[in-house]
């Protein structure tokens, strides 16, 4: 055969298919439920993944207060942050940011994980973490999921 038999289908903003999904991060481990759901929001799981499409699905997060993290992460683990002044380098732990808002650690560690460009940007605009059951996403009908089920 002399022709390709086959082309490469690439996903553009017409053609994906994005869904709405609910993940419960009741007992979960903060890096395992970051990593999955960074590659939910991405589109890593879909048949059609492009790396430079947004097709990936909406992600809305509940009980974000009942994360865990493993070891003595509560105390060691600290997050820096610069003022923009001289001097101005300032740090927390885990526990005080768990403290002062529950959803900023998984809002964080799920961040981190995704691209640092426009499009890993306009990506986390696609994760939505709430502290306890109640989501105002009821409209969108989201489908739980079970984190387990994915690699």
């Amino acid at each position: 055969m002399d022709t390709l038999s086959y082309k490469t289908v690439s996903a553009n903003k017409a053609t994906v298919n994005k869904e709405w999904v609910l993940v419960d991060a009741d007992g979960q481990t903060l890096g395992r439920l970051a990593s999955k759901v960074a590659k939910l929001i991405r589109g890593k799981y879909k048949p059609n993944f492009t790396p430079h499409v947004d097709c990936g699905d909406n992600v809305v997060i509940i009980n974000a207060e009942k994360i865990n993290l493993t070891g003595k992460k509560w105390d060691d683990k600290t997050y820096i942050r610069h003022t923009g002044y001289p001097g101005g380098q300032r740090s927390l732990t885990a526990t005080e940011m768990f403290e002062k808002n529950p959803t900023r650690l998984v809002e964080k560690a799920v961040k981190g994980m995704l691209p640092k460009n426009k499009l890993g940007s306009a990506l986390f605009r696609n994760l939505y973490v709430y502290a306890g059951s109640e989501h105002k996403h009821q409209g969108q009908s989201p489908r739980a999921i079970n984190l387990n089920d994915y690699k």
